[in-house]
């Protein structure tokens, strides 16, 4: 499980990181969720990204927390599809109004998120292979 967090941990890292450089980025990736699948799709990401670092929580840095972040991630996926399309492109549309500091903001709390959970789901105590000392 922890392999699972840590890919999706860097896919959130990474699209933060293009949402800093190119705000309008976000609205991009954002816009493809604004359909029935996409929030269907949005939601499965949240259950699986949920439920992997629930799982893999009791050998990370951070157990508690990450069982805290793995609930809350599950039922923003559960809560997902009862939004609305209608409502999802009422949110993205305001997210476009704010500006591009707005979305460079989240772009670097999802850079932040990512890094965090890819930082903290290996164990404080991670064996390196192939050294001896």
């Amino acid at each position: 499980m922890a392999l699972a967090v840590l890919v999706l941990s860097i896919v959130i890292a990474v699209v933060g990181a293009v949402g800093i450089v190119v705000p309008a980025s976000l609205l991009t990736v954002a816009g493809l969720f604004v359909t029935p699948a996409g929030l269907y799709a949005a939601a499965a990401f949240r259950l699986v990204l949920g439920t992997a670092v629930f799982v893999a929580a009791p050998t990370s840095r951070t157990p508690t927390l990450f069982r805290v972040l793995g609930v809350i991630i599950i039922v923003g996926g559960l809560v997902t599809p009862l939004l609305g399309v209608e409502r999802a492109r009422m949110i993205l549309a305001w997210w476009a109004g704010q500006g591009s500091v707005f979305l460079r903001v989240w772009g670097g709390v999802a850079l932040a998120f990512g890094l965090f959970l890819a930082y903290a789901i290996f164990p404080r105590t991670a064996r390196v292979r192939g050294g001896s000392r």
